[in-house]
């Protein structure tokens, strides 16, 4: 009866870890100064907008997505966006489903070849087929206050105010040394054990069945209780890739853990 109970408790701390730890709270989030470490925590957990869920995920520089790109203006201005700031119409900043706040990102009108660089301080354009919503000013630069829409290139070119020039990012794309904007990593917790072997043993089944993802192990300290040994599979860009990873392996009773 007694083992019974011990293992119940067991299963009971894991799924409360595995909770917590799915929305984020033992992420790494670096504060920057524009963004608190509380927003940038709060603007990478995935959300739903009308039916609809969004992930948020890291980026690497260089990275490049096409699309529509609107604009917004008065309406808006002086009001909070989703980092905190109070936006500003005439300032360079844009919105983004699901890049992260503070994301640097050269914006290119595919119709008239004009650039603008903005940063990301804001979540949408909640419209089919919008990659990108753009300040005033920004949309301005490249000719949005007249077609009001365009087609667009965006391209991730810094974090944080600070900007890569061309060649650091075609070198850094030849070299795959590009620079990302990790704020937290998903990982899948496939085994936990009160004994290191068993922990070991399952780390290096998974580093051979897998290339692409990364097992390591984790101690967990208990109080009043031996450690347990938590094998985390890492190396996945967002929740939904691990998500459907997990569900692609057929890896039943594993769970999605943010690190």
């Amino acid at each position: 009866m007694k083992s019974i109970l011990s293992i119940l408790a067991l299963m009971l701390v894991l799924f409360l870890q595995g909770c917590f730890e799915g929305y984020g709270y033992n992420g790494i989030f670096s504060a920057t100064k524009y963004t608190s470490s509380a927003r940038h925590k709060a603007t990478m957990r995935s959300y739903y907008i009308k039916g609809k869920k969004y992930y948020p995920s890291y980026v690497a520089v260089g990275q490049v997505m096409r699309g529509i790109s609107s604009w917004y203006g008065p309406n808006f201005h002086g009001k909070r966006t989703s980092n905190g700031e109070r936006y500003n119409m005439y300032g360079n900043t844009a919105a983004h489903k699901t890049w992260p706040m503070d994301t640097m990102v050269r914006v290119r009108n595919l119709q008239n070849n004009k650039t603008v660089v903005v940063r990301i301080n804001d979540r949408g354009p909640f419209v089919r087929g919008r990659v990108i919503d753009c300040s005033y000013s920004a949309g301005k630069r490249i000719g949005l206050d007249r077609s009001g829409i365009a087609r667009v290139s965006i391209e991730v070119i810094g974090f944080a105010g600070k900007i890569e020039s061309k060649a650091k990012i075609a070198k850094s794309i030849r070299t795959h040394t590009q620079t990302r904007r990790a704020l937290s990593n998903f990982a899948i917790q496939v085994g936990a054990f009160e004994y290191a072997k068993g922990a070991y043993k399952t780390k290096k089944i998974y580093s051979r069945r897998y290339t692409r993802y990364r097992p390591i192990i984790k101690k967990l300290n208990r109080y009043g209780k031996v450690p347990l040994y938590r094998v985390l599979l890492m190396g996945f860009g967002s929740e939904q890739e691990a998500i459907d990873f997990r569900r692609k392996q057929n890896l039943n009773g594993a769970f999605i853990v943010r690190e």
